[in-house]
């Protein structure tokens, strides 16, 4: 049931525009990352309409942190053709604030994507039912 949900999900937020429809890609997040026992990295894809391309989950890691390599978050922008980037990643912790290390991987991020013309939106941190928007705060 749960796979299914996702899925419907995905379906809406890939090809949305993503500054209409906050809630439903809000909804992917909580429904894919919400629930999980361990931290992901992922990255939403976004033409230069903000359309988004895709969801990619790209590093896996513990119940406190996960490797993100911010090389690889490039590269994979290159190769996906994305005009923008939108962070995202969760805290099985159930903690919604980021760290000290969730803002400095957002602008280390954010300067790498900077150098190939791939500006970098947002950065949410799902915990739970949760989430915290890091441009909204002032730290995006």
């Amino acid at each position: 049931m749960l796979l299914a949900a996702q899925r419907l999900l995905a379906a809406q937020v890939r090809g949305s525009d993503l500054m209409d429809s906050p809630a439903v890609v809000k909804d992917f997040l909580r429904a894919r990352l919400g629930s999980l026992p361990h931290e992901v990295f992922a990255v939403v894809h976004l033409n230069s309409q903000n359309r988004v391309l895709d969801y990619v989950e790209m590093f896996r890691g513990t119940v406190s942190q996960t490797s993100v390599y911010p090389r690889e978050v490039v590269r994979d922008a290159l190769m996906r053709n994305s005009s923008a980037l939108v962070l995202v990643h969760n805290h099985p912790s159930g903690e919604a604030r980021p760290s000290r290390a969730d803002e400095h991987l957002t602008q280390t991020i954010k300067q790498a994507a900077a150098l190939v013309d791939v500006r970098v939106l947002d950065h949410f941190i799902v915990a739970g039912d949760v989430i915290c928007s890091m441009a909204e705060i002032g730290l995006a």
